[in-house]
């Protein structure tokens, strides 16, 4: 059994206790349609070493492997779109670190088994940066990073969008994670956002018709081949 505590000070400090692997599948059974489809995407607010993300992320491969085991091309793609859809936050530097190289471990196992000699070197730096960008060390209470001594930062966290277009591309667009927990709401009598001083104003937009904030992306990139979507820098 996986250990549930690293220390009692990080307890004591952070409240910090990973879930049990039974409750992580017991869980994700209650939402298991959506962990075994490919482009459906999770966010895990406080993901620890990434007991969810990790499960999450062997139910999609599961899906890709059933659908797409027999073309490795397409294996290859699919598994990288199924990479992309989990996001995870942690307060702790290690934890995340420790997150990114086991999810990149379960899906790299998983692609050597599948894709044996077609395995791809760009498709594996592809991964490793969408995971970079994906699971961030950031204060899920207040939206914000964090440096080494878990204190918050001027920077908001930001996740990227992916989506697979034209078949062998990637669109990535960046939002800011403050202003996509505000699309659907509706400015109050008093006061907009759009009247505020903060920079977050900026990345909203109105529905015209229902009134609703719409986030904006603070940063488009074009679509490039999904294995060399590192070069995004």
């Amino acid at each position: 059994m996986a250990k549930q505590v690293k220390s009692k000070q990080r307890v004591a400090e952070y409240g910090e206790v990973f879930t049990n692997e039974r409750e992580v599948k017991a869980m994700c059974d209650l939402v298991a349609q959506e962990c075994d489809r490919i482009d459906s995407r999770f966010l895990e607010p406080a993901c620890g070493n990434g007991n969810f993300l990790a499960e999450i992320l062997t139910r999609k491969l599961a899906t890709v492997k059933k659908l797409y085991k027999s073309n490795s091309y397409d294996y290859d793609r699919y598994s990288v779109l199924a990479v992309s859809s989990v996001y995870g936050i942690d307060i702790m530097q290690d934890n995340t670190e420790e997150c990114r190289k086991r999810l990149y471990g379960i899906w790299n196992k998983e692609y050597k088994s599948v894709c044996k000699k077609q395995c791809n070197d760009d498709t594996r730096k592809s991964v490793e940066y969408i995971l970079s960008k994906n699971i961030l060390c950031g204060n899920a209470l207040t939206l914000m990073c964090v440096d080494e001594n878990q204190e918050d930062t001027a920077v908001p966290i930001v996740f990227p969008e992916w989506s697979l277009v034209q078949y062998t591309k990637l669109k990535r667009r960046d939002f800011r994670l403050d202003v996509m927990l505000k699309v659907g709401e509706k400015p109050n009598n008093q006061k907009s956002l759009f009247d505020s001083d903060d920079d977050i104003s900026q990345c909203l937009s109105q529905n015209p018709v229902t009134g609703e904030y719409m986030a904006e992306p603070m940063c488009e990139y074009p679509p490039i081949n999904y294995r060399r979507i590192w070069e995004n820098g």
